[in-house]
């Protein structure tokens, strides 16, 4: 069971399929306009799932190899580098309309590294398991590297969704409840808003791609760690780095806390009615609205 030369022609058949016009728009003018510096753009999320752009902010990622494509500012250009991805708002006309967008940037080298098996947070390889698109890659290598890293993703969301079901090579287990399995336990991770069915919906929404992506992820070698042990530990730390993203994003992402609060109403059903000096004032607004919204059930 498993064929790494599979997996990678799986993924790079999936980061050229066609993406809809305006998503495509949006990474266009995203990466023209940070330049000579910008590698690889990729687009994932509900806008490849058929939510339509008016909807939703297009989630865009942004690989980078030289620093000013981050950010001119040195010490955005260190956040970024300490705490990945730094995340941006974009937007774009596209046939008259308007398209926004959630942009996120991060050195193509640190977007390797954090999808590889020694990085233990799952934030960047759970997002990347899931269908993307490579909306551009500056060259052939470039596009090989991003390639290599997504099949990585995969590989390291199978095993952990086998991990969870305490078998090393899932022979007798679904494989859409294994991806289901693993979602679920990542959005614990993060400070989420997602209903509970919300990982079978994005499993529901590509079935035959998840089942084939897990028959060729070859068996685990060794087990490693409990899951429940392991899976607690990633949720302390995970909530925490969440916090942490969620402050710095309060300084480079313009209309931020409305676009959270749209976040978390879309996704739990629970309003949040935010004051004009809660938007000048996001991090000392955090402090009392995470609590109030956590109890109303908007965050697990």
């Amino acid at each position: 069971m498993g064929d790494d030369k599979a997996l990678r022609a799986l993924v790079k058949g999936r980061l050229s399929a066609p993406v809809p016009d305006a998503v495509r728009a949006i990474g266009k003018a995203v990466g023209d306009a940070r330049g000579p510096g910008v590698a690889a753009v990729l687009a994932y999320g509900s806008a490849l799932r058929g939510v339509p752009a008016s909807d939703t902010l297009i989630d865009l990622y942004v690989l980078t190899d030289r620093p000013g494509a981050i950010s001119p500012n040195r010490l955005s250009r260190a956040a970024c580098r300490l705490l990945p991805p730094n995340v941006y708002y974009a937007e774009a006309t596209h046939e008259g309309a308007t398209v926004r967008a959630k942009c996120a940037v991060l050195p193509l080298d640190v977007f390797e590294r954090k999808v590889a098996p020694q990085t233990d947070n799952p934030y960047f390889w759970a997002r990347f398991a899931q269908p993307s698109a490579l909306l551009y890659a500056r060259d052939a290598d470039i596009a090989a590297r991003v390639e290599g890293a997504i099949a990585t993703a995969i590989a390291r969301m199978v095993q952990e969704g086998r991990r969870l079901a305490g078998t090393a090579s899932g022979p007798d287990d679904d494989p859409l409840r294994l991806w289901v399995r693993a979602l679920t336990a990542t959005y614990a991770t993060e400070l989420r808003s997602e209903r509970e069915d919300r990982a079978r919906q994005i499993v529901g929404a590509d079935e035959a791609w998840y089942r084939e992506a897990a028959a060729l992820v070859p068996p685990a070698s060794d087990m490693g760690s409990p899951a429940g042990r392991l899976w607690a530990r990633r949720r302390i730390a995970g909530k925490l780095l969440s916090v942490l993203r969620l402050v710095k994003a309060a300084f480079t992402f313009s209309g931020g806390a409305d676009y959270i609060a749209w976040k978390i109403e879309r996704h739990s059903g629970v309003p949040v009615e935010l004051t004009d000096w809660q938007r000048r004032h996001p991090i000392l607004a955090a402090l009392t609205l995470i609590p109030k919204l956590y109890r109303k059930g908007a965050f697990r």
